[in-house]
């Protein structure tokens, strides 16, 4: 993709933390150190001077209340430039692939140079919320005199007691209340997606993961973190090469008695960080680094969430395709935010439908199949874990290095996101 400048974003380099499960290595690390975690490393690997990042543009969904810019924070804490401007970006689990478009929109415009873009994301310090209730009747006494006359005052507006603790974080939709396993079940029912099928393909991801993890597929682009307990933490922790079929089988489903989605063939919550360290070709070359990808096209759609919460890669996807001039059959490699593994088959089954193509497209013909073999090579979220924020850009990094690795041409990666939203783009490597 080139902007009206002539100029094209290029990918360079991109690299992660070691994705872990909530409430494990990482749960005193927040977004911000796991995010200057991922950004520290990238620098290092690039020999790439901090006086040299013109910007960050960064993904996040659980933002800390007091800093909710972590993408500064993560600039201020890194020792760069003061100049280096940023900001951060949140669009539910599309957050980190929209850091990475924006950032590469910005070197088209011609505002920038280099901009390391990406995306964080720390299950275990999601801050837990106080019912407005108490909200409203103690800010009085925190903003004015904390007197006994304003304290018993506060007290009295408490009253009755029964709903004033504190709330337990839930992932529903704000308009329906559903939860997305819900939605999950929903749409597996809907398009007749059977548990056999999921937990195959939860296996597949495991395995591919695993695969790769033990070929060193990915020890170029995962950083050791060093936890605030002294402990380095150097691989993904949630890949389980030993599972199977049978195994996923005998777990209970988790959002409806006679579902179909367990925690065996959905994402598990993760903590977690990636960084794309992007640039104009032309100063890439200049300082002597080898592009690997650019993107040719990206889309973002939104579906109501009341219908079927996550089918926005099916509509995103063909819009990426369209604006790229390129069908189904002509990519090379496909990469889908494994959020379920009902969601993934229900989008790919969409992707093959002519009904669909017809009624949500107004296409003639089916947008067309995508074979397993190419499709999430090395593993999905479903076994590397899902920190909302980095998903897009560890998919980002890991699609520009299997390009090269493999000698192919494209790749095209869709996402599904919460609030009815989808995303996809299309990377093309550069040669």
């Amino acid at each position: 993709m080139t902007g009206k400048t002539g100029r094209r974003a290029v990918v360079v380099d991109g690299l992660r933390t070691p994705f872990v499960k909530a409430f494990t290595d990482f749960t005193k690390l927040d977004t911000i150190a796991l995010g200057v975690a991922a950004a520290r490393g990238l620098l290092a690997k690039a020999n790439l001077g901090r006086r040299d990042v013109e910007s960050i543009v960064w993904g996040g969904v659980i933002l800390p209340g007091t800093a909710p810019n972590v993408g500064r924070e993560i600039a201020l804490d890194l020792g760069l430039d003061p100049a280096c401007e940023a900001m951060t970006v949140t669009r539910a689990c599309a957050s980190g692939l929209q850091a990475v478009t924006l950032a590469a929109a910005a070197i088209e415009r011609g505002e920038a140079d280099i901009v390391i873009a990406g995306g964080s994301d720390s299950t275990s310090n999601a801050e837990i919320k106080l019912p407005q209730k108490v909200v409203h009747a103690l800010a009085p006494v925190a903003l004015g005199k904390a007197d006994p006359k304003a304290i018993l005052g506060a007290v009295g507006k408490l009253a009755p007691f029964t709903d004033i603790l504190p709330t337990r974080p839930k992932i529903a939709e704000r308009t329906t209340g559903e939860v997305m396993g819900e939605a999950a079940e929903k749409m597996a029912r809907r398009n007749e997606i059977s548990r056999a099928s999921q937990d195959a393909f939860a296996a597949r991801s495991h395995h591919r993961a695993a695969a790769a993890m033990a070929s060193g597929r990915f020890d170029e682009e995962v950083t050791p973190v060093e936890t605030s307990e002294g402990k380095w933490v150097h691989a993904d922790g949630l890949v389980r090469a030993d599972t199977s079929e049978e195994k996923l089988a005998k777990l209970r489903p988790v959002f409806a008695k006679d579902g179909t989605v367990t925690a065996g063939n959905a994402s598990p919550l993760t903590d977690g960080a990636a960084a794309v360290l992007l640039m104009s070709e032309e100063k890439a070359r200049a300082l002597g680094y080898r592009p690997r990808a650019a993107f040719s096209s990206w889309a973002y759609v939104g579906v109501d969430p009341a219908d079927q919460l996550l089918m926005g890669p099916a509509l995103a996807i063909p819009k990426v395709l369209d604006r790229a001039g390129r069908s189904l059959a002509q990519i090379d490699l496909v990469d889908l935010h494994e959020a379920f593994a009902a969601q993934v088959l229900c989008v790919l089954k969409m992707l093959g439908s002519a009904a669909f193509a017809r009624e949500r497209l107004g296409k003639a013909a089916a947008v067309g199949e995508v074979d397993p073999a190419r499709l999430n090579v090395h593993g999905g979220s479903i076994a590397l874990g899902h920190p909302f924020g980095a998903t897009g850009a560890r998919m980002v990094t890991t699609m520009a290095n299997e390009l090269i690795r493999s000698d192919k041409e494209t790749a095209l990666l869709g996402i599904c996101a919460a609030g009815g939203l989808g995303a996809a783009a299309l990377l093309e490597r550069i040669d």
